[in-house]
């Protein structure tokens, strides 16, 4: 306990007697000693009085003696006097103390408290027409004198003291009791009057509601009408001073409600709102959309929601000017207003200013230009000119001002740093569907010059070729190439139009410069189209020298693929014999399935082979294994038994591979495909051995015992599993790992 901490418990077993919360409290009740208590003093006469007061008079002096300025010593003094029936002394002490601090307000209240309570009323009017006469701003001390005339039934001594009071222009509470003075007698008259002084000395808004509400609950509606009437000609029709007055219309507009004027009550609501900007009308509008919810029509509450959208809207922006999705969600709140007003009706010039609230928020909008030179930030503000000028276009039928917007808009964006190919793109469509093809040229062929794209040349392009104008087409196309000539995309695309207008000299020429460009992004795509289009023309020579040209490029087993199947299927006829049986069957009503010239399966099988050769020859073991499974499926299809029989016995096998680990200098094991021939060709003296020995094993599992013929090309070597796309290696080895043990001395 020395350190303040609390000790430390030995023994931590319940005691044997317990004793509860309440023994303790009451034993600490019995110990506590008695308080002192001062002894009681009997004044048995007078002479006793006399001397007990004078010695109470000489303390009080003292400690007044010793400390002047202490109200509450002044406070304990006189009323001890009191107490004692000496107001005289009494009054002497207070009159000292108020020469001491005559601005205590607690010492007037004290004075005049005391001769209350001792029923000298004069005495308390007195002292409190001292105490307002020197403190005049002291609320406290009117309302009590005030207070003490009412309670003395003299009204008018009560309404002289408010008159004294008013001239000095107390807060809104002292008018306030004052007018309520006057209505518990019913001198409501009298009461106006005050409103009416109130309202020239402080004419803030709830100070004239104020008034209007107490007309119009004593049944006066012109009077109540007349004081609104009133506030607002004083507040005027400028924005700062109806922003200032919306009390008073708020509660203008609930008192025609009230009354069930509800045409005046919207008219009030209209005016002020059209004249106080949205952003700072929140309250207003919400009045009013509760009026339109109760009492109005379908349209006009309509509006009223659009109304409250548009402040939400606005006070969005306040905070961000460059919220883009907030401009466009407030310009499309704007346009479908436009289209509701427009399908009600509505006149012309109804419809005109809902028009110019659109073009507002989208010439507002489109002031905000993004800051920085990244197209990112640049995106979704061209759209915003793109929905202006559509909406100028498409809705009202302003086309000079679309056509202006988009002029605009391409003078905003630096085309030097980036550029929009869909507004170039838009605006040469709008002067497309005005009719004015020379400018809508001029417009992309401007886009082209300053800034080339590929989307621009592929707009301009199809825009020529939907207006049949293909010689316009070539040479944009020839433009496009000479931009960009590794595009592969608009090599095809090029060679496509040439084949539709059935030039296919031309065409095959646009192939044959595509492909022999050095750089080209995705070649693939090129050489495929070309070679379809030698298949569609049933040029098959054709197409088997570009597979030849091809294989020399790249010599990827795809391409590999693709040449043996095409050697295999069937391809049209060619476009001269296919024009002679078409004119020949022009007189036939059914028409024919289009003829095909059959393939050659000895020739796909020579390409099979040849890929073979060139990816053993590269050391490719997966591409080996596509191709057989590939080569397999063909011969299925269309070779003989024997035929698959041959390429299943070429198929390779998967097994584990011990060597020696260069790094750690430990023999591991590895996954490896093993294919029969290059078995064959490294371990030619053992290769025949193994088989016989493996088909044995396989013989003896399945228990037929039977031998396997040693010639068999279909079997496998010992220690490994046939390779297949329907199972993994590792599951095929996982099965055979007992078997294998015994065949890997042999292996090694």
């Amino acid at each position: 306990m020395q350190d303040g901490r609390a000790p430390r418990i030995k023994n931590r077993a319940p005691a044997a007697i317990q004793i509860t919360a309440e023994q303790l409290l009451r034993e600490a009740q019995e110990r506590q000693e008695s308080a002192f208590r001062a002894p009681k003093q009997r004044v048995e006469d007078f002479e006793e009085l006399n001397e007990y007061r004078g010695r109470k008079r000489k303390e009080f002096e003292e400690r007044i003696r010793r400390t002047r300025g202490s109200i509450k010593e002044w406070l304990q003094y006189a009323n001890w006097e009191a107490s004692q029936n000496e107001f005289a002394r009494s009054r002497s002490v207070f009159e000292r103390a108020l020469d001491v601090d005559p601005r205590s307000i607690q010492l007037w209240l004290s004075y005049t408290e005391m001769e209350l309570k001792n029923r000298n009323v004069q005495h308390s009017r007195n002292l409190f027409d001292r105490a307002v006469t020197l403190l005049p701003r002291v609320d406290q001390l009117w309302y009590k004198y005030v207070y003490l005339e009412e309670l003395l039934q003299n009204i008018p001594g009560a309404r002289q003291v408010f008159e004294r009071w008013m001239q000095w222009e107390p807060d809104d509470k002292a008018w306030q009791a004052y007018i309520k003075l006057e209505e518990r007698y019913q001198e409501y008259d009298r009461a106006s009057t005050i409103y009416e002084r109130w309202i020239a000395v402080r004419p803030d808004p709830r100070v004239w509601v104020k008034w209007a509400k107490f007309e119009e609950d004593r049944g006066r509606l012109d009077k109540a009408r007349e004081v609104f009437q009133t506030a607002l000609e004083f507040f005027g029709d400028e924005e700062d001073q109806v922003e200032k007055a919306q009390v008073v219309f708020s509660s203008f507009a609930k008192m025609e409600t009230r009354q069930k004027e509800y045409d005046r009550a919207r008219v009030i609501y209209k005016f002020a709102l059209e004249r106080i900007p949205r952003s700072k009308s929140s309250g207003l509008y919400a009045s009013y959309s509760k009026f339109e919810k109760q009492h109005g029509t379908r349209t006009t509450l309509e509006s009223t929601v659009l109304g409250k959208r548009r402040i939400q809207y606005e006070e969005e922006l306040s905070h961000d000017g460059r919220n883009y999705d907030v401009w466009f969600d407030y310009a499309r709140l704007e346009e479908e207003a436009w289209r509701d007003l427009k399908a009600d009706g509505a006149t012309k010039e109804e419809i005109e200013p809902a028009s110019q609230r659109v073009r507002e928020v989208y010439e507002r909008a489109v002031a905000q230009v993004p800051p920085g030179g990244e197209k990112r930030h640049w995106r979704r503000y061209i759209f915003l000119w793109l929905n202006y000028a559509l909406f100028e276009e498409i809705e009202t039928k302003d086309y000079t001002r679309a056509r202006d917007i988009y002029q605009t808009a391409i003078k905003v964006v630096p085309h030097k740093q980036f550029t929009f190919s869909k507004l170039w793109l838009q605006y040469s469509k709008f002067e497309v569907r005005r009719l004015e093809l020379p400018t809508a040229r001029k417009i992309l062929g401007t886009a082209i010059g300053m800034c080339p794209k590929e989307s621009l040349f592929k707009g301009y392009i199809d825009l020529e070729i939907e207006l049949r104008e293909f010689d316009r087409a070539r040479t944009l196309y020839e433009k496009y190439l000479e931009f960009d000539p590794s595009n592969s995309p608009a090599w095809i695309k090029y060679a496509e139009l040439e084949a539709q207008l059935q030039d296919f000299s031309r065409a095959r020429a646009i192939f044959e410069l595509g492909v022999s460009q050095s750089p080209l992004s995705m070649p693939e795509i090129l050489w495929k189209a070309y070679i379809d289009f030698e298949i569609e023309e049933g040029e098959r020579e054709g197409a088997r020298a570009l597979y030849e040209r091809l294989i020399a490029l790249s010599g990827h087993v795809k391409v590999w693929i693709s040449y043996a199947t095409f050697e295999g299927e069937g391809i049209p006829l060619s476009r001269a014999l296919r024009e002679e049986e078409e004119e020949e069957e022009e007189n036939e009503e059914e028409e024919e399935e289009q003829k095909m010239v059959p393939g050659d399966p000895v020739k796909a099988r020579e390409v099979f082979e040849r890929a073979y050769k060139d990816l053993k020859s590269k050391g490719l073991k997966d591409e080996r294994v596509a191709l057989l499974n590939v080569w397999k499926t063909f011969e299925e299809n269309s070779g003989s038994e024997a035929d698959v029989k041959k390429v299943e016995g070429m198929m390779p096998i998967v097994g584990r591979k011990r060597h020696l680990d260069q790094e750690s200098g430990q023999m591991v094991e590895d996954w490896d495909l093993v294919f029969p021939d290059d078995e064959k060709e490294s371990n030619p003296t053992s290769f025949k051995f193994l088989q016989m020995a493996h088909a044995w094993k396989q013989n003896q599992a399945t228990g037929k015992g039977a031998g396997a013929s040693s010639s068999s090309s279909s079997a496998a070597l010992s220690g490994f599993v046939a390779a297949s796309s329907k199972a993994t290696p590792a599951a095929k080895a996982d099965e055979q790992m007992d078997d294998e043990e015994s065949s890997s001395e042999e292996e090694e």
